[in-house]
């Protein structure tokens, strides 16, 4: 069962979006979780706790759409050198 909570999740998605955002821009880098989380009233490691998960999850995400690309190309050649064999005998009257 979930704990209450401190922060509302709107919240929570919202604050670690702009934080990421902000974080992408060298310009705008210097100060802005100071600037956000002064706009939002939420505590400095809450942010900050919040934005490392999210890039951790997103870098998970990557990972598992890499893996799956991975696992997609090998099918895709596996199929693509069936194929070939099976035309090759069909050609060379192998198959009946």
């Amino acid at each position: 069962m979930a704990g209450v909570r401190k922060y509302p999740q709107e919240l929570r998605e919202r604050a670690t979006r702009m934080a990421v955002e902000v974080r992408r821009d060298p310009a705008t880098c210097s100060g802005a979780l100071k600037r956000i989380v002064d706009q939002l009233g939420v505590h400095p490691e809450t942010l900050r706790t919040w934005v490392k998960r999210a890039e951790i999850e997103r870098e998970t995400a990557a990972a598992s759409v890499h893996w799956s690309s991975n696992r997609l190309h090998s099918a895709l050649d596996h199929l693509i050198a069936y194929e070939d064999r099976y035309h090759q005998q069909t050609t060379s009257g192998e198959v009946a």
